[in-house]
């Protein structure tokens, strides 16, 4: 069965894992939307479709064409992303309960791993980092892929662009992600065209802003601090690398982008460890992303700061 991580911590039955979990959709806009697919194996052999066959009208005593549809086969492979917090347990004496103590690192090593996986979610590359996956920026190719324009060092957006970036998915995209001043651009687009601004709710209740109806999710910094979808990037016009990117996703598990996981995130209790002097938590996954319709994402890049 395939869930997003919000609605499978509501099913967990271990407090420790689902207080870990949990931690993941408050702390990131991908996973809080991302359907998690159950994957048997380090890796997941799929078909994309690529394009679909002929049909047409016949007359009496004719015969059709045959024609058949074309699909590309795909493998993800699978990656293991995690890692260990410990608690001193001198800490546990002299500073109270163990319980909350843990519980206070426990939710940094897991705030730490989800915006891991966002940052690697937009910006992975398997070629230079081989334990990581593809990244949304290297798999959109071709008409998935919107130049903002073809100015040296980066061009303004515009509500036109956008528009276009979003008649690039196909249906109708789910979220619209971007850095703070992009959705600050947005906003001032929408007030000098004299429309009003629009909000929505995301899964927590917190208010977001939304255009078109879409919401608009921001994407901050990484776990090191750095900026997932910072002024960054090279535009398609050259010069300095200035640019960002804004997405505009579908998520569907088995259609459109889903993420793939092999069983449930482990988060293990492994008690006093390192010789007995600090209790340790054990948080691992063992996950991807896969891409089943080639229109269930664009990218808009070459966007300046201005």
């Amino acid at each position: 069965m395939s869930l997003t991580l919000l609605e499978a911590a509501k099913l967990m039955q271990n407090p420790l894992q689902r207080g870990v979990v949990e931690v993941f959709p408050r702390t990131s806009p991908v996973l809080e939307r991302l359907p998690f697919m159950p994957v048997s194996g380090n890796a997941y052999t799929y078909n994309q479709e690529h394009a679909l066959p002929g049909v047409a009208f016949r007359g009496i005593g004719e015969n059709y064409t045959e024609s058949t549809g074309v699909v590309n086969p795909v493998t993800e492979r699978l990656v293991i992303l995690g890692g260990v917090s410990d608690v001193d347990r001198a800490l546990v004496k002299t500073q109270g309960n163990v319980n909350d103590l843990r519980a206070i690192h426990d939710g940094l090593k897991a705030k730490a791993t989800a915006l891991k996986f966002t940052r690697t979610f937009f910006k992975g590359d398997s070629e230079t980092a081989p334990r990581e996956f593809d990244g949304l920026q290297k798999r959109l190719t071709g008409n998935q892929l919107i130049a903002m324009g073809n100015t040296s060092g980066g061009d303004v957006l515009t509500l036109d662009k956008l528009d276009e970036l979003i008649d690039a998915v196909t249906g109708r995209p789910d979220v619209l992600f971007m850095n703070t001043a992009m959705r600050r651009k947005v906003n001032t687009l929408v007030r000098a065209s004299g429309a009003a601004i629009e909000t929505v709710s995301d899964s927590f209740g917190r208010r977001l802003e939304a255009y078109a109806g879409i919401p608009i999710a921001v994407i901050e910094d990484d776990e090191t601090g750095a900026a997932i979808l910072g002024f960054t990037e090279a535009n398609p016009g050259g010069g300095s690398s200035v640019g960002t990117s804004i997405y505009a996703v579908r998520f569907g598990a088995g259609e459109y982008v889903s993420g793939l996981q092999a069983g449930e995130m482990d988060v293990i209790d492994q008690g006093l460890y390192s010789g007995g002097v600090a209790y340790r938590t054990l948080i691992e996954w063992i996950c991807g992303m896969a891409v089943f319709h080639p229109k269930s994402a664009a990218r808009l890049y070459g966007i300046k700061n201005a």
